[in-house]
């Protein structure tokens, strides 16, 4: 996948349609973060013409869901039957695998693990990856948190070591954010970015903007 065009996924964390509008030529995906965008999420993904991916982000890991795990799972899964073409779930979300089983054959599954302290010796890392595609991923998602610059250089690592697979892995945080920008030129499957600056669904996440512009200058200069 090294080489291919950057992807771009613009996250959607609030109920602006005109802003997503507007950056909806920029990007190849959108993610609509129903945990951020509370009940106007479904108004929201019937005006997407791009593809996009269901996240309902729990807690434990950095999201805004306040409800039951039940409900959480339900709501998720009825993205689906408005039109998300791949739904994230993480992988250590309790009865993962009937959640999975749930997903496949109706949209791509997105496993995904989020370390918000650190970044993990990349041996562990490995192996999540092995656990997420054994638990039937279509995409397996490892992003944790940068504390020195060889962080970046290890969750890039991930995506050569597994060349095969589509793999969304970078790290957050503003010593983290040379690894999105790099992820999707070394072989990522796509990166996150935000639709404006201070809508940002996680730390460190670049505008799309911004992003598109650099980019463009780095294809200036090949």
């Amino acid at each position: 996948m090294a080489g291919d065009k950057p992807k771009i996924c613009a996250a959607i964390v609030n109920s602006d349609l005109e802003a997503v509008k507007r950056v909806e030529p920029l990007v190849d995906l959108f993610e609509l973060r129903i945990d951020l965008i509370g009940s106007g999420w479904r108004e929201a993904a019937g005006h997407l013409e791009k593809p996009w991916l269901a996240c309902n982000r729990r807690a434990e890991e950095g999201g805004g869901w306040r409800g039951g795990e039940s409900e959480r799972i339900e709501v998720l899964l009825s993205a689906i039957g408005l039109g998300a073409s791949i739904v994230d779930i993480e992988l250590g979300t309790p009865g993962v695998e009937k959640v999975v089983r749930d997903i496949k054959g109706r949209a791509d599954c997105l496993l995904s693990y989020h370390d918000l302290k650190e970044t993990p010796p990349p041996v562990k890392m490995r192996e999540i990856i092995k656990n997420q595609l054994a638990a039937g991923a279509d995409v397996c998602k490892v992003v944790t948190t940068a504390r020195t610059f060889a962080d970046n250089i290890a969750t890039l690592q991930l995506i050569s070591d597994f060349p095969e697979i589509k793999i969304v892995s970078f790290a957050m945080g503003a010593e983290g954010q040379i690894s999105r920008v790099l992820s999707p030129l070394v072989g990522g499957y796509f990166t996150y970015v935000s639709i404006e600056e201070g809508r940002e669904s996680a730390a460190g996440q670049i505008t799309v903007s911004d992003l598109r512009k650099l980019y463009g200058m780095l294809e200036d200069v090949r």
